[in-house]
């Protein structure tokens, strides 16, 4: 089993190395592999950050962390988490833009991107303010408060409330058929 799970991250580390290339920026720094952008499109363009302390999650989820944070094991964190920040994902879109996303992986998947092990992420509360964020394939525990537009959930549960800051973060809220939330879905402001 110790096998399929390095072997797991192995797969999913080659898959988003390769699958997230880096485009230009104004200023490169070295200790993160974070570039800033300029003030006109997003604020950084990261490689994936593959995590599995709280310390190592909680840099990974701020401003100057990565567009895409993939857990190795189940999380407890005591404090209240906040996604922040603006990022890219390195692809373009069929008009040639970087593409808007952030996202929050509680999962592994083998080379065909089958899902091979669900995490859970555990705190009081995780606010999302990045853009075109998404938490997938795992379980949340806590309640979690959204301020930006577009955000999903994709195979995920949540143990606790949904709260929407605004009427466009509720509005824009998607949430796939095997997701589910245990509370109240409401806007809260």
């Amino acid at each position: 089993m110790k096998r399929k799970v390095i072997l797991g991250m192995i797969i999913v580390l080659a898959i988003l190395i390769t699958g997230c290339t880096q485009a230009p920026a104004t200023t490169d720094d070295q200790d993160t592999g974070t570039e800033t952008k300029t003030e006109e499109t997003a604020d950084a363009v990261t490689t994936a950050s593959i995590v599995d302390t709280e310390e190592a999650f909680i840099k990974a989820i701020s401003k100057d962390g990565t567009w895409l944070i993939a857990t190795l094991n189940d999380l407890k964190i005591d404090s209240d988490l906040v996604l922040d920040g603006d990022f890219v994902n390195g692809k373009k879109d069929d008009a040639g833009n970087d593409i808007v996303q952030r996202k929050i992986g509680l999962y592994t998947q083998d080379e065909a991107r089958n899902v091979t092990a669900r995490f859970t992420l555990t705190a009081p509360k995780l606010t999302i303010n990045s853009p075109k964020a998404s938490i997938e394939h795992g379980t949340f525990v806590g309640d979690l408060y959204v301020n930006a537009s577009d955000f999903q959930l994709k195979g995920q549960k949540i143990e606790g409330n949904l709260y929407f800051t605004t009427p466009e973060a509720q509005a824009t809220f998607m949430m796939d058929e095997t997701s589910s939330v245990t509370g109240v879905q409401e806007l809260k402001q």
